[in-house]
């Protein structure tokens, strides 16, 4: 869990310094307010969409080809890198795909947490391995966007104001170099989150290429069993009900025969004496 966890830190918590701070990006980049906006909806958009595929997506290598779970994350991780490559060098316009890449491996890398989690570790203590793995966010962001990020800001804002005092608390910086440095470290510490999770995908290859979904398919089919076996358990009282209202009926039809018998017998010795009368009259 340990390794997971170092490898959540650096991978959410270096893409959520970077949707963190796109404002302040943006405008050191020289980017115009509406293209800002424009990142925040980029970044919304493809959160979701990161969210969707990789799930969909590792669960159908994971199927089809036995990929560990944990290779699907270094991908992202990979990906990752390239978006913090983008805002470190200022490209051109290089923000929009920015926004996009780090918007979808941010959304990417929660599926792919917990699954993994809940895959490797099971079940009975999920609910403190979720919140465990939840906590790498808060971490990886106050490590990366406020003690590396604001830090090297702040300090390159002051070195532009030519080392004059604060005249407030907010530092504006224009330029490549405001986040040149921090999204340099970021994509190292990134990259170093990708070596991490691939060292996990290969220590869980075995087990991921075994059947990890057999012993639920168990449970299911012990379950079915118990009730296919309860269910002719019921059927089989069922059939003596109706053996023994079989048999009643059968002793009813008796009792109504003799019944019809001993009328038919009562009628023929009044018939043979009326006959006799007669006879005799």
């Amino acid at each position: 869990m340990l390794v997971l966890f170092v490898a959540t830190i650096c991978g959410v918590g270096g893409t959520l310094t970077a949707i963190d701070n796109l404002n302040q990006i943006g405008q050191s980049l020289g980017y115009p307010q509406r293209s800002i906006t424009t990142f925040v909806s980029l970044v919304s958009i493809w959160n979701y969409a990161g969210r969707v595929v990789a799930g969909f997506a590792s669960e159908y290598v994971l199927a089809r080809y036995k990929v560990p779970r944990p290779l699907a994350l270094t991908a992202v991780l990979f990906l990752a890198c390239a978006g913090h490559l983008l805002i470190a060098f200022g490209v051109n316009n290089g923000l929009y795909a920015a926004s996009v890449i780090l918007g979808f491996c941010f959304g990417a890398q929660w599926p792919l947490l917990f699954a993994i989690i809940s895959e490797v570790f099971g079940l009975k203590y999920y609910s403190t391995l979720y919140n465990f793995g939840a906590v790498a966010s808060p971490v990886g962001s106050y490590i990366l966007s406020v003690r590396v990020t604001g830090h090297l800001y702040d300090r390159e804002a002051e070195r532009q104001l030519g080392g004059a005092p604060r005249k407030s608390r907010d530092l504006t910086c224009i330029g490549v170099r405001c986040f040149r440095v921090s999204f340099l470290i970021i994509a190292a510490v990134t990259l170093l989150g990708a070596a991490v999770s691939l060292l996990l995908a290969w220590r869980t290859r075995k087990f991921y290429r075994s059947d990890i979904y057999g012993k639920f398919r168990e449970v299911a089919m012990a379950g079915n069993s118990g009730q296919q076996v309860k269910h002719e358990a019921s059927g089989s009282n069922n059939d003596g009900g109706g053996t023994k209202d079989g048999g009643t009926g059968e002793t009813g039809a008796a009792v109504n025969g003799n019944k019809i018998s001993w009328r038919e017998n009562i009628e023929n010795d009044t018939s043979r004496q009326r006959d006799i009368d007669n006879g005799v009259g």
